[in-house]
């Protein structure tokens, strides 16, 4: 009975929850063995450092005899370490040892079966209707799943069926890669994504401004491991996953007039988009008009092949991380910006009567700073950056650019001059 399952369970591995799911199984064929596999009801306390150390979540029996439960590592792949279980087997021999296990035909079948069993269970708590218990299982045990997908490319596919992220139009709920390729619009053929640090982040992130317009669902992915990956995914039911902060975005097919319409545009305003290339010099690849925003003048996006802000970002927070290796991997900057913005239409009307314009000058270096925010990099020279936004303040009060404060932090006033012949004072 299930109360037995989980008696058993609590009094083998010292637990005090129920397990979210039980197998139990009886292999035969060439060879025979049985078993009874646990997802527990929530992850343990340590179970950062656990996914480089032992578990000993797996007691190995040979013939009802208690052999071992440091064979783990050879019985489970790392990223299902949480699951729990005792083994029994037929086959091998009382006196097996790690060089035996590790070397032998039986293990590798008994592997190959404890992950079928194991993804049988995950499976399982996704499609009960009680969505809680899938919440307690992704909350706890995510990581490992998308440690998976890393690791184990020949299952990458199946365990990507277990993932569950919040998205544009899933609220307060995680949603299923399935679920968001069943609401995908017909002109869509990517699934996209965004990288952020939290969700907050990814929902005000300007590369969403077209892709709402356009209703097309975005997932937002807002862990470290996230976004590799996704990267090591790749695609999914033949659906490529698209970084929406990279260059080169398809935002569905292309009418002929709206191509049109694109490179007229792009004409219009090459004088502009040279005019920034020029100001920024080396800070950015190109300047470009941009297909993804709508709002925000400008954004600063990545080449296809190289680290997004969010990777790189991660990337530079590792303390054992090679600065030399980290140049060649960053991502190429490119700026896109939006025609429609009435601050890149007014650049385009200065430098008409002047290409050498001062304040179109400042105003596309203070659009560069901060578009860099915007888009998920850091300033490039913060004190630099306050200097630009103190002076905008400056002009914006209707001050001189030389006024300075008095030492108090109040205004200087100006001492009053007293005329002795004056009968008022």
């Amino acid at each position: 009975s299930k109360e037995e399952y989980n008696g058993f369970f609590k009094t083998t591995f010292r637990e005090f929850l129920d397990p979210l799911a039980q197998n139990h199984f009886n292999v035969e064929g060439t060879i025979e063995f049985r078993g009874i596999l646990y997802v527990p009801g929530m992850a343990p306390f340590d179970s950062q450092q656990n996914f480089s150390g032992k578990s000993n979540n797996i007691k190995l029996y040979v013939k009802r005899v208690f052999i071992s439960d440091e064979f783990d590592t050879d019985l489970m792949p790392r990223y299902l370490n949480f699951i729990k279980g005792v083994i029994d087997s037929s086959d091998l021999p009382l006196n097996v040892s790690r060089e035996i296990l590790q070397e032998s035909r039986i293990t590798r079948i008994m592997r190959k079966q404890l992950i079928k069993r194991s993804f049988d269970m995950i499976k399982e708590i996704s499609k009960r209707e009680d969505k809680s218990d899938y919440n307690t299982f992704w909350e706890s045990f995510g990581k490992n799943i998308k440690l998976g997908i890393i690791e184990d490319s020949d299952n990458k596919a199946e365990l990507a069926k277990f993932l569950r992220f919040y998205t544009t139009k899933s609220g307060d709920e995680t949603t299923s890669l399935d679920d968001y390729i069943s609401r995908m619009k017909a002109e869509q053929k990517d699934i996209f994504y965004l990288a952020a640090d939290n969700k907050e982040a990814a929902e005000n992130a300007p590369f969403l401004e077209q892709l709402r317009k356009k209703d097309f669902e975005v997932i937002y992915l807002t862990e470290p491991i996230d976004e590799v990956a996704f990267t090591n995914l790749g695609e999914y039911q033949e659906k490529k996953l698209a970084d929406v902060s990279k260059e080169d975005l398809a935002l569905g097919e292309e009418t002929e007039e709206e191509k049109q319409k694109e490179e007229k545009v792009a004409e219009e305003f090459k004088d502009v988009t040279d005019f920034m290339a020029g100001v920024l010099g080396g800070k950015v690849e190109k300047v470009v008009i941009s297909k993804r925003l709508s709002d925000s003048p400008a954004i600063l996006v990545t080449s296809k092949f190289g680290w997004s802000a969010n990777m790189e970002k991660i990337m530079k927070a590792q303390a054992m991380g090679d600065s030399n290796a980290m140049e060649y991997m960053k991502g190429r900057k490119i700026m896109e910006i939006n025609a429609d913005s009435p601050i890149i239409k007014d650049i385009k009307s200065r430098i008409a009567d002047n290409k050498n314009d001062p304040q179109a000058t400042e105003v596309v270096s203070l659009m560069y700073d901060t578009a860099l925010l915007t888009s998920g990099f850091p300033v490039e020279n913060p004190r630099d950056f306050a200097k630009k936004i103190y002076d905008t303040m400056t002009f914006a009060a209707g001050l001189s650019s030389d006024a300075r404060p008095s030492e108090s932090g109040t205004p200087a006033v100006e001492p009053e001059v007293v005329d002795p012949e004056d009968p008022w004072k």
